[in-house]
């Protein structure tokens, strides 16, 4: 969208100085809603001052709200859904007449689409890569099918054309996203699917040092994928693998379509097939019913398992969902207390893990300077903007750079490293 607001002739600028802005909300939980709200009357009021020209509002609140969202902030002048992305020109250039909104709110409609040509706001040197859209999965919690409607997979032609434009742009890094990455390629009948892609970029994108795979599924995280992870060199050793919760009753009320042994079963085989992989995860505590035995057999399962990070959402009730129609459903406050008590159990963990680090070599890139004064990276087992850091030592170094570093000390979830000198790896 920015690409194309940028070649329509309008200049981007800091958003302290611009006359229209453009705010590209989420939907799916409602903290995530309600951070959008507040940015959205924080400009509202900037508009009334007459600071501001012109306010649209995209995503998938849009999509999920609709013009509910004008009567909340009325200084709303567009509403642009995620099936209309190819209106968002329109949205901006629009005339202001009157006090009429412009609307842009279009029913799902299977079309292609291409991410190239990009305006890109993550640093240089990694990107985002989306090689699907939609999602079939259905779980009972979840608003993503009814907002981006069912799997939508990008050709792989399509994304290695793109990823050679990302590189060329200067990308050492390509982060593969989609609502359900394992499934790719199913509704486009590519046999190879996801391992077929993995293995695909690996041999064409020589360009690219680390390619890292998000969102993965587990109940069709196949053998294959398993083992285009481990054997292919380009591909970091590093999956997201939301797994919402262990206790069988709590998954099968939310729809995940895999067991606790299915679960295990699959994590033995990830961690002795592919050596040195990084787990990430996601649970969701407090979900309608969830007893304190089932949420104590969680925080055992964290416990026990160890792994390298984990994220976690106290229950949020979407009201046109499966899950909002389920009994019981828990006290905000018992909600928060299993959140802080899970955050808490996988914080002595995960402590544990980084002074584990101290005394090891490893290779890192640089992504920025943080407030203290020191560069910040990411080994190959840390995703950007959600997972720890490794801070180094020393004098600044320039973002993009990889490095060999040893790891000194570590404070708290983050690494302290220092530059070896060595040449990092290949």
């Amino acid at each position: 969208m920015l690409a194309e607001i940028a070649r329509s002739g309008a200049v981007i600028a800091d958003e302290s100085l611009a006359d229209t802005i453009v705010v590209n909300t989420c939907g799916f939980l409602g903290s995530a809603r309600d951070e959008a709200l507040g940015v959205i009357r924080d400009l509202a009021q900037r508009k009334r001052q007459g600071t501001l020209r012109r306010l649209i509002v995209a995503g998938c609140l849009v999509q999920r709200d609709g013009q509910r969202l004008c009567a909340a902030v009325p200084e709303i002048d567009a509403l642009v859904g995620v099936h209309n992305r190819e209106d968002i020109v329109r949205a901006v250039w629009a005339t202001p007449r009157s006090r009429r909104v412009d609307l842009y709110l279009g029913e799902y409609h299977g079309q292609p689409w291409s991410d190239q040509a990009r305006l890109r706001l993550t640093p240089v040197h990694y990107a985002y890569v989306r090689i699907s859209e939609g999602c079939d999965q259905q779980c009972t919690f979840c608003t993503i099918p009814s907002i981006r409607g069912p799997l939508r997979s990008k050709p792989p032609a399509q994304i290695v054309a793109e990823c050679a434009e990302l590189l060329a742009d200067g990308a050492r890094e390509l982060i593969l996203i989609g609502q359900d990455t394992t499934s790719y390629g199913v509704d486009i009948g590519y046999e190879p699917g996801l391992a077929g892609l993995l293995r695909e970029l690996d041999r064409q994108c020589t360009a690219a040092r680390w390619i890292r795979l998000m969102y993965a599924y587990p109940s069709v995280f196949s053998d294959a994928i398993i083992a285009a992870l481990a054997e292919c060199p380009r591909v970091v050793k590093y999956v997201d693998l939301p797994l919402q919760h262990i206790h069988d009753r709590v998954l099968r009320a939310m729809g995940r379509r895999v067991t606790r042994a299915q679960t295990e079963a699959l994590l033995h085989k990830l961690r002795s097939r592919i050596p040195g992989l990084t787990i990430r995860t996601t649970f969701i505590v407090g979900f309608p019913g969830e007893t304190e035995a089932e949420f104590q057999t969680l925080l055992d399962f964290v416990r026990a398992f160890r792994f390298d990070a984990v994220g976690a959402f106290p229950y949020s009730c979407e009201p046109e969902t499966p899950a909002a129609r389920i009994p019981d459903h828990l006290d905000e406050n018992v909600r928060a207390e299993r959140y802080a008590r899970l955050m808490e159990t996988q914080q002595a963990v995960a402590f544990a893990a980084a002074r584990e680090r101290i005394g090891t070599t490893f290779d890192i890139v640089v992504d920025g300077v943080g407030e203290d004064g020191r560069s910040f990276g990411r080994h190959a087992g840390q995703a950007p903007e959600v997972d720890a850091v490794c801070r180094l030592t020393g004098t600044a170094v320039p973002p993009g750079q990889f490095l060999r570093v040893r790891c000194v000390d570590a404070e708290g979830y983050d690494l302290v490293v220092e530059p070896t000198g060595a040449t990092p790896s290949p």
